[in-house]
């Protein structure tokens, strides 16, 4: 099991597609996309989106764990991820993730941008549809695992999507919010169900919970003290509006707020560590010691919450100072 299988790639077109498809439903995706659109395209569209994700993927991951479902055996299928094997296989958090994101993406869009409902539905389900083929294609669920994970991601859809409004209302008025938004996450992620092995699902989750909790905190003090910026009559999804200026401004606010992003991710990183590791008297390369729960959750929580604090507060006050509001 903790050996990786010898295969031969026959086709590779279907080999990178399904490739790319599965890192559409990991960090590399969460941590471009979603700020991409807070930057560029519309607050609330963000703030729903964050919400809606954070919630998918905690129960999601907590449903792994208590489920306890294998992953498919290795032979007969070929496993083309390693790090993932660790965990238990239903639901699929990646056929969650892609099936909340782009929906939820489509419904907070529908109603306040101009563009056919047709098309929007129709790259939604191909999103989705893709990262729920990778999962089968790379060995890592059944077909049970991947409809399972669509169908409970659509359910909490159905049954969020009546409550957005109301949410996203007290998430920017309550002052209560913030204390909330780190409370709240801290204690599930303290109490998340308890494995016989360690597996990545904890520290995962810690992440996204943190990465939630820093955005929800960042939406807050923008609300509360800061004028709202990229509003939607900036930047409208109609093909014709968009000029050169548009684009250039746009790459422009993305690669700078990736880059602080990544800096804040590496910064706090070691600060976090080196912090812990001088209390726990530990090095900062041992890796058991890294996994133990008073180190891990602490260390990816505040390295997280500020990488969401980052996004939703610093960087946007980085585009206003280089004139690119």
């Amino acid at each position: 099991q903790g050996c990786a299988q010898k295969y031969i790639v026959k086709n590779y077109f279907y080999y990178y597609l399904f490739k790319f498809s599965a890192a559409l439903g990991e960090e590399i995706f969460y941590i471009t996309f979603l700020p991409f659109t807070y930057w560029n395209i519309d607050h609330s569209v963000s703030r729903r989106m964050i919400i809606i994700w954070s919630i998918v993927m905690y129960i999601g991951q907590v449903s792994k764990d208590i489920l306890k479902w294998p992953r498919p055996l290795s032979p007969p299928v070929v496993k083309l991820e390693m790090r993932t094997d660790a965990e238990y296989g239903m639901p699929s958090t990646h056929a969650m993730a892609a099936t909340a994101i782009s929906f939820s993406f489509l419904i907070a869009t529908m109603n306040q941008y101009k563009y056919p409902f047709e098309l929007g539905l129709v790259a939604a389900f191909v999103f989705s549809t893709l990262v729920c083929l990778s999962r089968l294609y790379t060995g890592m669920h059944t077909v049970l695992d991947v409809i399972g994970g669509a169908l409970i991601s659509a359910v909490l859809l159905v049954l969020l999507y009546p409550a957005w409004d109301v949410i996203d209302h007290l998430l920017l008025t309550s002052p209560f919010c913030p204390l909330l938004s780190i409370v709240v996450p801290l204690v599930l992620c303290y109490n998340y169900p308890k494995l016989d092995y360690y597996s990545p699902t904890r520290g995962d989750t810690t992440t996204i919970l943190g990465a939630g909790a820093g955005a929800t905190v960042g939406f807050w003090l923008n609300n509360q003290y800061a004028a709202p910026a990229y509003t939607s009559k900036d930047f409208q999804l109609g093909f014709p509006l968009i000029t050169s200026k548009i684009v250039v401004v746009v790459l422009a606010r993305f690669f700078i707020g990736i880059f602080v992003i990544l800096l804040t991710r590496q910064l706090m990183k070691s600060v976090v560590l080196g912090m812990l590791g001088y209390r726990y008297k530990f090095p900062i390369g041992d890796l058991e010691a890294r996994r133990r729960l008073e180190v891990e959750v602490p260390y990816k929580f505040i390295t997280y919450s500020s990488v969401g604090f980052s996004a939703t507060v610093i960087v946007p006050l980085l585009h206003e100072l280089l004139g690119l509001m």
